[in-house]
Protein backbone atom coordinates (compact mmCIF):
# COMPACT_ATOMS: atom_id res chain seq x y z
CA UNK A 1 0.00 0.00 0.00
CA UNK A 2 2.79 2.42 0.90
CA UNK A 3 4.49 1.77 -2.40
CA UNK A 4 1.21 2.29 -4.24
CA UNK A 5 0.53 5.60 -2.50
CA UNK A 6 4.11 6.72 -3.21
CA UNK A 7 3.79 5.95 -6.89
CA UNK A 8 0.42 7.73 -7.06
CA UNK A 9 1.98 10.76 -5.36
CA UNK A 10 4.85 10.77 -7.84
CA UNK A 11 2.41 10.50 -10.72
CA UNK A 12 0.27 13.40 -9.40
CA UNK A 13 3.23 15.68 -8.71
CA UNK A 14 4.81 14.85 -12.06
CA UNK A 15 1.63 15.19 -14.10
CA UNK A 16 0.43 18.58 -12.82
CA UNK A 17 2.53 21.73 -12.85
CA UNK A 18 2.42 24.24 -10.01
CA UNK A 19 -0.87 26.05 -10.51
CA UNK A 20 -3.11 28.74 -9.05
CA UNK A 21 -6.39 27.58 -7.51
CA UNK A 22 -9.16 29.85 -6.20
CA UNK A 23 -11.64 28.88 -3.48
CA UNK A 24 -13.07 29.50 -0.03
CA UNK A 25 -11.14 28.60 3.14
CA UNK A 26 -12.86 26.04 5.36
CA UNK A 27 -11.80 24.39 8.63
CA UNK A 28 -8.67 26.53 8.91
CA UNK A 29 -6.27 25.50 11.72
CA UNK A 30 -2.79 26.77 12.56
CA UNK A 31 -0.86 24.47 14.89
CA UNK A 32 1.89 25.36 17.34
CA UNK A 33 4.40 24.03 14.86
CA UNK A 34 3.39 26.88 12.50
CA UNK A 35 1.89 24.56 9.87
CA UNK A 36 -1.57 25.46 8.56
CA UNK A 37 -4.24 22.91 7.55
CA UNK A 38 -7.54 23.77 5.86
CA UNK A 39 -9.83 22.85 3.02
CA UNK A 40 -10.36 24.87 -0.13
CA UNK A 41 -13.83 24.60 -1.62
CA UNK A 42 -16.13 26.07 -4.20
CA UNK A 43 -19.77 25.43 -5.00
CA UNK A 44 -19.11 21.92 -6.33
CA UNK A 45 -16.04 20.44 -4.63
CA UNK A 46 -13.40 20.78 -1.99
CA UNK A 47 -9.79 19.63 -1.45
CA UNK A 48 -7.58 19.30 1.59
CA UNK A 49 -4.64 21.74 1.78
CA UNK A 50 -1.49 22.06 3.84
CA UNK A 51 0.78 25.09 4.13
CA UNK A 52 3.99 24.45 5.97
CA UNK A 53 5.53 26.86 8.46
CA UNK A 54 8.24 28.33 6.20
CA UNK A 55 5.59 29.34 3.61
CA UNK A 56 2.98 30.45 6.12
CA UNK A 57 5.52 32.85 7.69
CA UNK A 58 5.63 34.79 4.41
CA UNK A 59 1.93 35.69 4.43
CA UNK A 60 1.16 39.39 4.77
CA UNK A 61 -2.42 38.77 5.94
CA UNK A 62 -4.20 36.45 8.35
CA UNK A 63 -6.23 33.69 6.61
CA UNK A 64 -9.66 33.31 8.17
CA UNK A 65 -12.62 31.02 7.86
CA UNK A 66 -14.74 31.72 4.78
CA UNK A 67 -12.18 33.99 3.10
CA UNK A 68 -11.93 33.80 -0.66
CA UNK A 69 -8.28 33.21 -1.58
CA UNK A 70 -6.06 32.21 -4.45
CA UNK A 71 -3.32 29.70 -3.73
CA UNK A 72 -0.25 28.63 -5.64
CA UNK A 73 -0.14 24.88 -5.03
CA UNK A 74 1.48 21.57 -5.88
CA UNK A 75 -0.94 18.67 -6.52
CA UNK A 76 0.11 15.80 -4.19
CA UNK A 77 -1.02 12.84 -2.07
CA UNK A 78 -0.61 12.37 1.66
CA UNK A 79 0.80 8.84 1.74
CA UNK A 80 -0.05 8.00 5.36
CA UNK A 81 -3.81 8.30 4.76
CA UNK A 82 -3.96 8.21 1.01
CA UNK A 83 -5.62 11.63 0.98
CA UNK A 84 -5.53 13.78 -2.13
CA UNK A 85 -4.26 17.26 -1.12
CA UNK A 86 -2.68 20.53 -2.28
CA UNK A 87 0.67 21.64 -0.86
CA UNK A 88 0.39 25.45 -0.72
CA UNK A 89 3.43 27.49 -1.83
CA UNK A 90 1.79 30.97 -1.70
CA UNK A 91 -1.56 32.53 -0.86
CA UNK A 92 -3.25 35.85 -1.57
CA UNK A 93 -6.76 37.21 -1.20
CA UNK A 94 -8.93 36.40 -4.17
CA UNK A 95 -8.90 39.04 -6.89
CA UNK A 96 -5.47 40.37 -5.95
CA UNK A 97 -3.90 38.73 -8.96
CA UNK A 98 -5.60 41.16 -11.31
CA UNK A 99 -4.81 44.06 -8.97
CA UNK A 100 -1.14 43.16 -8.81
CA UNK A 101 -1.05 42.80 -12.56
CA UNK A 102 -2.64 46.23 -13.01
CA UNK A 103 -0.22 47.65 -10.42
CA UNK A 104 2.84 46.34 -12.22
CA UNK A 105 1.55 47.42 -15.63
CA UNK A 106 0.94 51.01 -14.51
CA UNK A 107 4.24 51.07 -12.64
CA UNK A 108 6.17 50.08 -15.76
CA UNK A 109 4.27 52.61 -17.86
CA UNK A 110 4.93 55.54 -15.54
CA UNK A 111 8.55 54.51 -15.00
CA UNK A 112 9.08 54.48 -18.77
CA UNK A 113 7.74 58.06 -18.88
CA UNK A 114 10.31 59.12 -16.25
CA UNK A 115 7.80 59.95 -13.49
CA UNK A 116 9.85 57.98 -10.97
CA UNK A 117 13.18 59.58 -11.85
CA UNK A 118 15.12 61.07 -8.93
CA UNK A 119 16.11 64.05 -11.07
CA UNK A 120 12.52 65.37 -11.22
CA UNK A 121 11.90 65.10 -7.48
CA UNK A 122 11.96 68.39 -5.60
CA UNK A 123 13.46 68.98 -2.16
CA UNK A 124 11.12 69.32 0.79
CA UNK A 125 11.39 72.78 2.41
CA UNK A 126 12.94 72.66 5.87
CA UNK A 127 10.74 75.49 7.19
CA UNK A 128 7.45 75.58 5.27
CA UNK A 129 5.15 78.57 5.77
CA UNK A 130 2.07 76.33 5.51
CA UNK A 131 1.34 72.62 5.08
CA UNK A 132 -1.47 71.15 2.99
CA UNK A 133 -3.13 67.80 3.76
CA UNK A 134 -5.05 65.73 1.22
CA UNK A 135 -7.11 63.12 3.08
CA UNK A 136 -10.57 62.35 4.43
CA UNK A 137 -12.09 64.35 7.26
CA UNK A 138 -13.01 61.06 8.92
CA UNK A 139 -9.64 59.39 8.46
CA UNK A 140 -7.72 58.38 11.55
CA UNK A 141 -4.61 59.43 9.66
CA UNK A 142 -5.80 63.06 9.78
CA UNK A 143 -5.95 62.99 13.59
CA UNK A 144 -2.49 61.45 13.73
CA UNK A 145 -1.05 64.10 11.39
CA UNK A 146 -2.69 67.01 13.21
CA UNK A 147 -1.58 65.66 16.58
CA UNK A 148 1.99 65.32 15.33
CA UNK A 149 1.99 68.83 13.83
CA UNK A 150 0.54 70.27 17.04
CA UNK A 151 3.24 68.58 19.07
CA UNK A 152 6.14 69.54 16.79
CA UNK A 153 5.16 73.04 15.56
CA UNK A 154 1.81 74.37 16.86
CA UNK A 155 2.11 77.71 15.04
CA UNK A 156 2.47 76.10 11.62
CA UNK A 157 -0.65 76.82 9.47
CA UNK A 158 -2.42 73.76 8.04
CA UNK A 159 -4.74 73.79 5.00
CA UNK A 160 -6.99 70.75 4.56
CA UNK A 161 -8.09 69.57 1.12
CA UNK A 162 -10.78 66.99 1.99
CA UNK A 163 -11.57 64.06 -0.25
CA UNK A 164 -12.58 60.42 -0.10
CA UNK A 165 -9.65 58.03 0.27
CA UNK A 166 -11.51 54.79 -0.40
CA UNK A 167 -14.18 53.76 -2.86
CA UNK A 168 -14.97 54.01 -6.55
CA UNK A 169 -14.85 57.84 -6.71
CA UNK A 170 -11.92 58.26 -4.34
CA UNK A 171 -9.19 58.42 -7.00
CA UNK A 172 -10.83 61.33 -8.85
CA UNK A 173 -11.47 63.19 -5.60
CA UNK A 174 -7.85 62.75 -4.51
CA UNK A 175 -6.62 63.99 -7.89
CA UNK A 176 -8.98 66.99 -7.75
CA UNK A 177 -7.80 67.90 -4.23
CA UNK A 178 -4.15 67.75 -5.35
CA UNK A 179 -4.93 69.88 -8.40
CA UNK A 180 -6.70 72.46 -6.20
CA UNK A 181 -3.71 72.71 -3.88
CA UNK A 182 -1.40 73.07 -6.87
CA UNK A 183 -3.51 75.83 -8.40
CA UNK A 184 -4.06 77.80 -5.20
CA UNK A 185 -0.38 77.61 -4.13
CA UNK A 186 -1.17 78.54 -0.56
CA UNK A 187 1.08 75.90 0.97
CA UNK A 188 4.78 75.06 0.59
CA UNK A 189 4.41 71.28 0.86
CA UNK A 190 1.50 68.87 0.40
CA UNK A 191 0.82 65.67 2.37
CA UNK A 192 -1.21 62.95 0.63
CA UNK A 193 -2.05 60.43 3.32
CA UNK A 194 -4.40 57.83 4.75
CA UNK A 195 -4.14 54.99 7.27
CA UNK A 196 -3.35 51.37 6.59
CA UNK A 197 -5.63 48.77 5.03
CA UNK A 198 -5.82 46.02 2.48
CA UNK A 199 -4.65 46.49 -1.06
CA UNK A 200 -8.25 47.09 -2.10
CA UNK A 201 -8.58 49.81 0.55
CA UNK A 202 -5.44 51.55 -0.71
CA UNK A 203 -6.15 51.01 -4.39
CA UNK A 204 -7.25 54.60 -5.01
CA UNK A 205 -3.59 55.63 -4.56
CA UNK A 206 -2.59 53.18 -7.31
CA UNK A 207 -4.78 54.88 -9.92
CA UNK A 208 -3.14 56.66 -12.86
CA UNK A 209 -5.19 59.83 -12.35
CA UNK A 210 -3.73 60.25 -8.85
CA UNK A 211 -0.18 59.56 -10.06
CA UNK A 212 -0.43 62.17 -12.80
CA UNK A 213 -1.96 64.71 -10.44
CA UNK A 214 1.01 64.29 -8.08
CA UNK A 215 3.46 64.59 -10.98
CA UNK A 216 1.78 67.81 -12.20
CA UNK A 217 1.56 69.41 -8.75
CA UNK A 218 3.48 72.69 -8.47
CA UNK A 219 4.41 72.16 -4.81
CA UNK A 220 6.46 69.28 -3.38
CA UNK A 221 4.35 66.24 -2.45
CA UNK A 222 5.00 63.80 0.39
CA UNK A 223 3.18 60.46 0.26
CA UNK A 224 2.20 58.91 3.60
CA UNK A 225 -0.18 56.11 2.64
CA UNK A 226 -0.75 53.00 4.75
CA UNK A 227 1.79 51.33 6.96
CA UNK A 228 5.51 50.85 6.46
CA UNK A 229 5.07 47.69 4.37
CA UNK A 230 2.42 49.22 2.09
CA UNK A 231 3.68 50.54 -1.24
CA UNK A 232 1.56 52.43 -3.76
CA UNK A 233 2.11 54.11 -7.11
CA UNK A 234 1.70 57.45 -5.32
CA UNK A 235 4.83 56.64 -3.27
CA UNK A 236 6.91 56.29 -6.44
CA UNK A 237 5.68 59.52 -8.05
CA UNK A 238 5.76 61.69 -4.91
CA UNK A 239 8.82 63.80 -4.20
CA UNK A 240 9.29 61.85 -0.99
CA UNK A 241 7.70 58.80 0.63
CA UNK A 242 7.01 58.43 4.35
CA UNK A 243 6.35 55.07 5.98
CA UNK A 244 3.18 56.30 7.76
CA UNK A 245 1.06 59.46 7.93
CA UNK A 246 2.67 60.29 11.27
CA UNK A 247 6.13 59.91 9.72
CA UNK A 248 5.03 62.19 6.87
CA UNK A 249 3.96 64.86 9.36
CA UNK A 250 7.32 64.60 11.14
CA UNK A 251 9.11 64.79 7.80
CA UNK A 252 7.55 68.09 6.68
CA UNK A 253 7.37 69.92 10.03
CA UNK A 254 10.30 71.32 11.96
CA UNK A 255 10.55 70.17 15.55
CA UNK A 256 9.93 73.12 17.83
CA UNK A 257 11.71 71.52 20.78
CA UNK A 258 14.75 70.63 18.70
CA UNK A 259 14.79 74.12 17.19
CA UNK A 260 14.45 75.65 20.64
CA UNK A 261 17.33 73.53 21.91
CA UNK A 262 19.37 74.52 18.89
CA UNK A 263 18.53 78.19 19.37
CA UNK A 264 19.41 77.93 23.05
CA UNK A 265 22.68 76.25 22.14
CA UNK A 266 23.50 78.89 19.51
CA UNK A 267 22.45 81.64 21.91
CA UNK A 268 24.82 80.24 24.52
CA UNK A 269 27.64 80.03 21.99
CA UNK A 270 26.92 83.59 20.88
CA UNK A 271 26.88 84.84 24.47
CA UNK A 272 30.20 83.11 25.19
CA UNK A 273 31.70 84.47 22.00
CA UNK A 274 30.51 87.99 22.82
CA UNK A 275 31.85 87.66 26.34
CA UNK A 276 35.25 86.51 25.08
CA UNK A 277 35.33 89.28 22.49
CA UNK A 278 34.37 91.86 25.12
CA UNK A 279 37.09 90.66 27.45
CA UNK A 280 39.62 90.75 24.63
CA UNK A 281 38.60 94.29 23.67
CA UNK A 282 38.75 95.38 27.32
CA UNK A 283 42.28 94.03 27.68
CA UNK A 284 43.28 95.71 24.46
CA UNK A 285 41.76 98.99 25.69
CA UNK A 286 43.72 98.71 28.93
CA UNK A 287 46.90 98.18 26.95
CA UNK A 288 46.19 101.18 24.73
CA UNK A 289 45.40 103.27 27.80
CA UNK A 290 48.79 102.39 29.29
CA UNK A 291 50.47 103.40 26.06
CA UNK A 292 48.51 106.65 25.82
CA UNK A 293 50.45 109.72 27.03
CA UNK A 294 49.80 113.47 27.28
CA UNK A 295 50.60 115.35 24.02
CA UNK A 296 52.87 117.72 25.96
CA UNK A 297 55.00 114.82 27.12
CA UNK A 298 55.23 113.52 23.60
CA UNK A 299 56.22 116.95 22.27
CA UNK A 300 58.87 117.38 24.98
CA UNK A 301 60.29 113.95 24.21
CA UNK A 302 60.37 114.79 20.52
CA UNK A 303 62.13 118.12 21.27
CA UNK A 304 64.78 116.30 23.29
CA UNK A 305 65.25 113.74 20.53
CA UNK A 306 65.54 116.55 17.97
CA UNK A 307 68.12 118.39 20.10
CA UNK A 308 70.15 115.23 20.51
CA UNK A 309 70.00 114.57 16.79
CA UNK A 310 71.08 118.17 16.07
CA UNK A 311 74.05 117.84 18.43
CA UNK A 312 75.07 114.52 16.90
CA UNK A 313 74.88 116.11 13.45
CA UNK A 314 77.04 119.07 14.52
CA UNK A 315 79.69 116.75 15.96
CA UNK A 316 79.60 114.53 12.90
CA UNK A 317 79.97 117.55 10.55
CA UNK A 318 82.87 118.95 12.58
CA UNK A 319 84.56 115.56 12.59
CA UNK A 320 84.04 115.22 8.85
CA UNK A 321 85.51 118.69 8.17
CA UNK A 322 88.54 117.99 10.37
CA UNK A 323 89.16 114.70 8.57
CA UNK A 324 88.89 116.34 5.13
CA UNK A 325 91.26 119.17 6.22
CA UNK A 326 93.89 116.68 7.34
CA UNK A 327 93.48 114.73 4.10
CA UNK A 328 93.87 117.95 2.08
CA UNK A 329 97.07 118.83 3.98
CA UNK A 330 98.55 115.37 3.25
CA UNK A 331 97.70 115.71 -0.41
CA UNK A 332 99.35 119.15 -0.50
CA UNK A 333 102.56 117.73 0.90
CA UNK A 334 102.52 114.90 -1.61
CA UNK A 335 101.89 117.37 -4.44
CA UNK A 336 104.74 119.62 -3.31
CA UNK A 337 107.03 116.60 -3.08
CA UNK A 338 106.09 115.28 -6.52
CA UNK A 339 105.82 118.67 -8.40
CA UNK A 340 108.04 118.70 -11.64
CA UNK A 341 111.03 121.20 -12.33
CA UNK A 342 109.43 123.16 -15.16
CA UNK A 343 112.48 125.30 -16.29
CA UNK A 344 114.67 122.19 -16.52
CA UNK A 345 111.93 120.37 -18.40
CA UNK A 346 111.62 123.33 -20.85
CA UNK A 347 115.40 123.37 -21.56
CA UNK A 348 115.41 119.62 -22.15
CA UNK A 349 112.44 119.96 -24.46
CA UNK A 350 114.23 122.71 -26.47
CA UNK A 351 117.34 120.53 -26.87
CA UNK A 352 115.23 117.61 -28.02
CA UNK A 353 113.48 119.86 -30.58
CA UNK A 354 116.88 121.04 -32.00
CA UNK A 355 118.10 117.45 -32.26
CA UNK A 356 114.86 116.41 -33.97
CA UNK A 357 115.16 119.22 -36.56
CA UNK A 358 118.78 118.30 -37.37
CA UNK A 359 117.92 114.63 -37.71
CA UNK A 360 114.99 115.47 -39.99
CA UNK A 361 117.23 117.55 -42.30
CA UNK A 362 119.85 114.79 -42.49
CA UNK A 363 117.25 112.15 -43.29
CA UNK A 364 115.75 114.40 -46.00
CA UNK A 365 119.17 114.96 -47.64
CA UNK A 366 119.92 111.22 -47.67
CA UNK A 367 116.54 110.47 -49.16
CA UNK A 368 117.02 113.12 -51.87
CA UNK A 369 120.38 111.65 -52.94
CA UNK A 370 118.93 108.10 -53.06
CA UNK A 371 116.01 109.34 -55.16
CA UNK A 372 118.36 111.04 -57.67
CA UNK A 373 120.41 107.85 -58.00
CA UNK A 374 117.31 105.75 -58.62
CA UNK A 375 116.10 108.26 -61.23
CA UNK A 376 119.41 107.98 -63.11
CA UNK A 377 119.25 104.22 -63.07
CA UNK A 378 115.63 104.29 -64.25
CA UNK A 379 116.50 106.64 -67.10
CA UNK A 380 119.31 104.31 -68.18
CA UNK A 381 116.89 101.38 -68.31
CA UNK A 382 114.15 103.26 -70.18
CA UNK A 383 113.45 101.46 -73.54
CA UNK A 384 112.75 104.79 -75.22
CA UNK A 385 116.21 106.02 -74.34
CA UNK A 386 117.72 102.83 -75.76
CA UNK A 387 115.71 103.21 -78.99
CA UNK A 388 116.84 106.84 -79.31
CA UNK A 389 120.41 105.56 -79.62
CA UNK A 390 119.53 103.72 -82.85
CA UNK A 391 118.14 100.48 -81.58
CA UNK A 392 114.79 98.95 -82.59
CA UNK A 393 112.24 96.65 -80.79
CA UNK A 394 110.79 93.70 -82.73
CA UNK A 395 107.36 92.32 -81.72
CA UNK A 396 105.24 89.54 -83.08
CA UNK A 397 101.62 90.18 -84.04
CA UNK A 398 100.51 88.77 -80.68
CA UNK A 399 102.51 91.44 -78.87
CA UNK A 400 105.36 89.21 -77.64
CA UNK A 401 108.88 90.71 -77.96
CA UNK A 402 111.26 88.77 -80.26
CA UNK A 403 114.49 88.26 -78.39
CA UNK A 404 116.26 86.01 -80.91
CA UNK A 405 116.18 85.59 -84.68
CA UNK A 406 115.58 81.89 -84.27
CA UNK A 407 112.13 82.72 -82.97
CA UNK A 408 111.08 83.95 -86.44
CA UNK A 409 110.31 82.05 -89.61
CA UNK A 410 110.09 83.32 -93.17
CA UNK A 411 106.71 84.87 -93.82
CA UNK A 412 106.05 85.88 -90.13
CA UNK A 413 104.49 89.33 -89.71
CA UNK A 414 106.32 91.53 -87.21
CA UNK A 415 106.22 95.07 -85.88
CA UNK A 416 109.46 97.05 -85.61
CA UNK A 417 109.36 99.88 -83.08
CA UNK A 418 111.79 102.84 -83.31
CA UNK A 419 112.17 105.73 -80.94
CA UNK A 420 109.72 107.90 -82.81
CA UNK A 421 107.34 105.39 -84.54
CA UNK A 422 106.68 101.75 -85.52
CA UNK A 423 106.39 99.89 -88.85
CA UNK A 424 104.93 96.58 -89.91
CA UNK A 425 107.26 94.14 -91.72
CA UNK A 426 107.47 90.54 -92.88
CA UNK A 427 110.34 88.07 -92.43
CA UNK A 428 111.71 87.11 -95.85
CA UNK A 429 114.57 84.88 -94.76
CA UNK A 430 116.56 83.37 -91.94
CA UNK A 431 120.00 84.54 -90.81
CA UNK A 432 121.54 81.57 -92.64
CA UNK A 433 119.99 82.68 -95.90
CA UNK A 434 121.28 86.16 -95.39
CA UNK A 435 124.86 84.89 -94.79
CA UNK A 436 124.75 82.83 -98.01
CA UNK A 437 123.73 85.85 -100.00
CA UNK A 438 126.46 87.91 -98.46
CA UNK A 439 129.16 85.37 -99.06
Amino acid sequence: MSELNRQVRDILEGSFPILWVAGEISNFKRYDSGHCYFSLKDSGAQVRCVMFRNRAALLDFQPREGAQVEVRAVVSLYEARGDFQLTIEAMRPAGLGALFEAFEKLKKKLAAEGLFEAARKRPIPAFPRAIGIVTSLKAAALRDVLTTLQRRMPALPVVLYPCAVQGAAAANEIAAAIAAASERREVDVLLVCRGGGSIEDLWSFNEEVVARAIAACTVPVVSGVGHETDVTIADFVADMRAATPTAAAELVSPNRQELQLRVDHLQGRLARALRRELQTRMQRLDGLQRRLRHPGETLQRRREQLQQARERMRRALRSRLDARGQQLARLGLRLAHNAPDLPQKRQRLARQAERLAAASQAIAARRTQALALLGARLAALNPSAVLSRGYALVERKDGHVVQAAAQLNPGDAITVRFADDAINAQVTGTPHDIQQKLF
